[in-house]
């Protein structure tokens, strides 16, 4: 049985004028099926283009990628795309609902445009929305429902799609902390239904309830571990100073 995601020497360089930045700098890390990791580090330290190249948004300037056993690092955009569809749910800070379409709509788009049929479509839309406990806010706008309802209609939308991977990126990020507290509860509960949960976060109070932690700084990895070891959130004095690039 292999590894569920596998980043083998993954370098991202971007040339920013005559600078060549290391994004991520020779970074390998697996995960498996069932883990719950949090993926953790200030802005600067290359944790969103990690969440990038594991969502298959970006690929790596050298390196290998693999996602289920296959390698994504050297796909074009379509094929990226279609890993995309079928493996990955995202949970994004941003709900991005659309407005114009009630919750069922919004939870059975993604399974739209990789063409499951209508009733097939609902049946499993019904079912994720049956998961977060809004089975009965199905007719209603995103407009009508609080932002903790509205970032649970985002996780519906996630696992409709039966993913492999549930990638959350910062998905506590516009809420207040008690509902905070709620979606992060909820995450918990999917990981112990036996989904795959990779969060990423700056927020060492949200990656704790995450099983295990992968530290990032200046694209490398400082730790990787479990989440309840006091190191997992000692950060080393120079990582204080945010810098963004």
């Amino acid at each position: 049985m292999g590894h569920l995601i596998e980043l083998k020497d993954v370098y991202k360089i971007y040339q920013m004028g005559d600078e060549a930045v290391h994004a991520l700098d020779g970074v390998s890390l697996t995960v498996d099926q069932g883990e719950f990791v949090a993926i953790v580090g200030q802005s600067g330290s290359g944790k969103s283009t990690a969440m990038n190249i594991i969502g298959c948004l970006d690929v790596p300037t050298s390196g290998i990628y693999r996602l289920g056993g296959v390698d994504v690092s050297t796909m074009d955009d379509d094929q990226q795309a279609e890993v995309r569809n079928k493996m990955l749910g995202f949970i994004f800070q941003q709900y991005n609902l659309i407005p114009k379409l009630n919750v069922l709509e919004n939870v059975e788009l993604p399974l739209l445009y990789a063409g499951v049929s209508a009733s097939r479509r609902r049946e499993r839309a019904m079912a994720a929305l049956e998961r977060v406990g809004l089975a009965d806010k199905c007719k209603n706008l995103p407009s009508q429902l609080s932002g903790g309802q509205q970032q649970r209609v985002s996780i519906a939308r996630a696992l409709a799609g039966e993913p492999s991977v549930i990638l959350a990126d910062e998905p506590t990020g516009a809420l207040d902390s008690r509902t905070g507290r709620e979606v992060l509860a909820f995450l918990q509960k999917l990981n112990a239904e036996g989904d795959t949960v990779v969060l990423i976060t700056h927020d060492n109070s949200i990656a704790v309830k995450a099983k295990r932690i992968v530290r990032l700084q200046d694209g490398r990895i400082i730790y990787d571990g479990d989440a309840h070891d006091p190191q997992a959130v000692v950060q080393p004095e120079e990582e204080r100073e945010e810098v963004d690039i």
